[in-house]
């Protein structure tokens, strides 16, 4: 690894990494994402990703950095690496509670085609979901019920957002995650002879009474409008969550993590 020293605000490679956590335009463009925290980076490295710059603060690390220590950083992490002073990391770091490293990350985009599935995958399908932190806090859940793939249809945030990439504690890169059209999604799941059922008030029956041992898609909307038709007609079966309260609704994150469960308990 090539080691640089920056010290300034104002110099470009700071001000880049600024804008890649910005911007999603950005990230597009540049074909680049930022992710932040040793764990985060680790699980990163071990999806596949290429690592192009590591920013790393020596007074924050707690672990050797810099010249003669690059083995020291994160094993098999290659890219090249740029300390920087307290004064620049603070002004860089999106998250209070860090570990003094940010890295610039290559993108790279699953596809439907790409999912190798078993034989009675569960899927969480989230669409149209807007919340990036809603998004991260149901890849946790994903990844915490060993669920085979999440796709996000008519994503309304890049899966590369700084929020979500948090919110996920790195679970972005440990479940398969797909973002697609609505339509593609269905067909493939038709295709693939996997019931779809659709969380939803109207017409539904309590989630615990469905058998969800076969291949199955747990699919959820936003939670002020729900799911549009087109996943409603494509239902295997409509489910519901029992409501004791006032309220008709739950976090979608905290929905999705009941049936997720429901499935594994039901597995095993």
């Amino acid at each position: 690894m090539r080691t640089e020293v920056i010290t300034s605000n104002q110099n470009p490679k700071i001000k880049n990494l600024l804008l890649l956590q910005e911007k999603s335009k950005a990230r597009r463009e540049q074909g680049l994402f930022v992710v932040e925290g040793r764990r985060e980076l680790e699980h990163c490295l071990e999806a596949g990703y290429t690592v192009r710059t590591v920013f790393v603060c020596p007074e924050i690390a707690r672990w050797p950095v810099g010249a003669g220590h690059d083995e020291a950083v994160i094993p098999g992490l290659t890219g090249d690496l740029i300390e920087i002073p307290e004064t620049v990391y603070r002004k860089v770091a999106y998250r209070e509670s860090t570990e003094g490293i940010i890295a610039e990350v290559e993108c790279k985009s699953l596809t439907l085609e790409d999912l190798r599935l078993p034989e009675n995958p569960l899927i969480m399908v989230l669409e149209s979901v807007e919340k990036p932190g809603n998004l991260g806090a149901v890849l946790r859940s994903a990844d915490a019920a060993g669920a085979d793939a999440v796709l996000i249809c008519d994503p309304l945030t890049d899966l590369y957002n700084p929020n979500l990439i948090r919110a996920s504690i790195g679970a972005i890169f440990t479940v398969p995650t797909v973002a697609c059209s609505s339509a593609d999604a269905i067909a493939f799941l038709q295709a693939k002879g996997i019931q779809i059922l659709t969380a939803q008030l109207q017409d539904s029956s309590f989630y615990y009474e469905v058998d969800m041992r076969r291949g199955t898609a747990l699919v959820m909307g936003t939670e002020s409008t729900g799911l549009t038709s087109a996943w409603r007609k494509a239902a295997s079966a409509h489910i519901r969550i029992p409501m004791l309260g006032r309220l008709d609704s739950l976090n979608v994150s905290v929905s999705a993590a009941i049936l997720l469960f429901e499935a594994v308990r039901q597995r095993q």
